[in-house]
């Protein structure tokens, strides 16, 4: 597995045109492996996830296969001063043992399933609050191989730093994604299936930047 930092440009036409639509910035992450390469394995599967502040728009991808990012670069990034920076993961999943803390961030699709009628199809629809979106995480952490400790009595140590709703053509229909980005603090649980939701993702939605949960060190008090 990889962990890869790409910076890009926004003040590039194209890239104001790729952001525009997680459908074709999906196509560009994808574009970065062989046909062969862009399918799950055992071991992960390509997630993403984009993280713009005010000073910087950047992409991070997790992958099982080692990203050529050099289409990217030519036309959304910085060309002649820098490309991108690839770094193998097995290191980091490798270190998870129970009771580990972490500092995390995650940009999530947190989705409910709705039966109309008794014969009818599930649908898929986006909690809208944040209390929903906080609860859905909440309610899944144990399946993903963690927890998360309280901060200030008994809160847990985690809150919604962004939320968004995307609408974007794929193939002639209008796809809406309802997003939430968490961050907080974790502890890991069951270390093998933590490791696995580092590299296969959380919820749904992986596929246009959704799921990818990365990890920093915790910052002391």
């Amino acid at each position: 597995m990889h962990l890869t930092r790409f910076e890009l440009n926004p003040a590039r036409r194209a890239t104001r045109h790729l952001l525009a639509s997680p459908h074709r910035l999906h196509g560009a992450v994808m574009k970065a492996f062989p046909a062969a390469h862009r399918e799950p394995t055992e071991d992960g599967r390509v997630l993403w996830r984009l993280d713009q502040t005010p000073n910087q728009t950047l992409l991070y991808i997790v992958s099982p296969h080692r990203p050529d990012l050099t289409h990217l670069v030519e036309e959304t990034g910085w060309p002649a001063t820098s490309t991108w920076d690839t770094r193998p993961y097995g290191p980091l999943l490798d270190q998870m043992a129970a009771g580990q803390e972490w500092a995390f961030r995650l940009t999530a699709n947190p989705t409910r399933s709705v039966r109309r009628t008794s014969d009818a199809d599930t649908k898929r629809y986006g909690h809208l609050t944040v209390t929903q979106q906080t609860d859905w995480l909440l309610g899944r952490v144990e399946r993903l191989g963690f927890t998360i400790p309280p901060a200030v009595g008994d809160e847990p140590d985690v809150a919604i730093r962004g939320r968004d709703r995307r609408k974007f053509d794929r193939q002639g229909t209008t796809v809406t994604l309802t997003l939430a980005t968490y961050e907080g603090r974790l502890r890991v649980a069951d270390p093998a299936l933590f490791r696995r939701t580092l590299t296969h993702g959380v919820g749904s939605a992986k596929g246009y930047g959704c799921g990818l949960l990365t990890l920093a060190r915790v910052r002391p008090t």
